[in-house]
């Protein structure tokens, strides 16, 4: 049985002297207390979808992501305990024969079956297509031949990262769950494939808005993602919202010097480590968009942590870990 979230996640008031000099307040939205096995905004992502898959009564979930990807764990994880079973496809096949990584042995501990593929036949996958280098090292093969429970009623398919239309109505909640939102708050969340932001900015009230921080090298890509998603969930469009693509620190994965010294002084700081890949470039980020002048005196900055540290960092980032476009119709 999948244990309930901890909701609403706890808010909490920094007393942060840079912010204060310039007259901006800084809180944080622990998402990252949400669940002890589906934490952060996996939860919030994964939650509208189980429900959905117990509904339907699907028997297993069928999901996509990089070596060290939090949704692949979250979901196998989450389907462990609803007794479904699950299937993570990986990308880049040249790890099935490398010992597995902490992240990839928690998704197998938890009973999800591995399928690692090619690079160039993922980004097929993830949309459900065929596809083939043009270069004719690979066949081709049709994505349907490599996920067969594609077709297969009893499977639900989650894309990339979590990030569909029931996603967005699940991280919706969270402004819903911070009282007294208005015209001198920002809520602000790391953006990799736009769930996040895409909930958040919809389910503001009138005046605030919402910030998104790029993880990854995707202006442009992000903004039409979002907008997409928006479009999925509800036929429309939000003007409450933008990303910041300056934080990215090279893209995904990518954690500069620069970004574990700021981290390290956060935490002596304020007695939190934070996760580097995600939240702790959106904290960098609104500090030194605080520091240039972007935010009003009087600015109250909400940052939604979204996940915890990982236990064993990864050395050698994977420069590919880059969501892929998925189709929408």
């Amino acid at each position: 049985m999948l244990l309930p979230a901890a909701l609403p996640t706890p808010l909490t008031v920094l007393v942060d002297e840079r912010l204060a000099r310039l007259g901006v307040e800084l809180r944080l939205k622990r998402d990252d207390l949400a669940h002890p096995t589906v934490p952060g905004n996996k939860w919030r992502k994964l939650a509208p979808n189980l429900a959905q898959a117990v509904a339907q009564g699907r028997t297993g979930l069928l999901t996509f992501g990089g070596a060290y990807s939090t949704h692949v764990r979250a979901t196998a994880a989450a389907a462990a305990e609803l007794g479904l079973a699950s299937i993570g496809v990986i990308r880049g096949d040249e790890l099935a024969g490398r010992p597995r990584n902490w992240s990839l042995r928690a998704a197998e501990a938890a009973g999800m079956e591995l399928r690692f593929v090619s690079r160039a036949r993922y980004r097929g996958l993830v949309n459900g297509t065929a596809e083939g280098p043009e270069d004719g090292t690979e066949d081709g093969t049709d994505a349907a031949e490599e996920c067969p429970e594609r077709r297969d009623g009893r499977w639900l398919v989650l894309p990339e990262g979590g990030s569909n239309a029931a996603a967005v109505h699940g991280a919706a909640a969270v402004p819903a769950e911070i009282p007294g939102l208005g015209e001198r708050d920002v809520l602000c969340c790391p953006v990799g494939t736009g769930g996040t932001l895409a909930g958040i900015a919809a389910g503001l009230p009138p005046g605030a808005r919402a910030l998104g921080v790029a993880v990854l090298r995707g202006e442009g890509y992000l903004e039409r993602e979002v907008a997409g998603l928006h479009q999925a969930a509800y036929g429309r469009q939000f003007a409450n919202w933008r990303i910041d693509h300056g934080h990215h620190g090279g893209g995904y994965g990518r954690v500069s010097p620069e970004l574990t010294a700021f981290a390290a002084e956060f935490e002596r700081a304020h007695g939190l480590a934070p996760e580097l890949r995600y939240v702790a470039k959106t904290l960098l980020a609104v500090h030194e968009l605080a520091a240039a002048g972007e935010f009003a005196p009087g600015t109250r900055l909400t940052v939604v942590v979204t996940g915890l540290p990982d236990p064993d960092p990864d050395p050698d980032p994977d420069p590919d870990q880059q969501p892929v476009p998925v189709s929408r119709s």
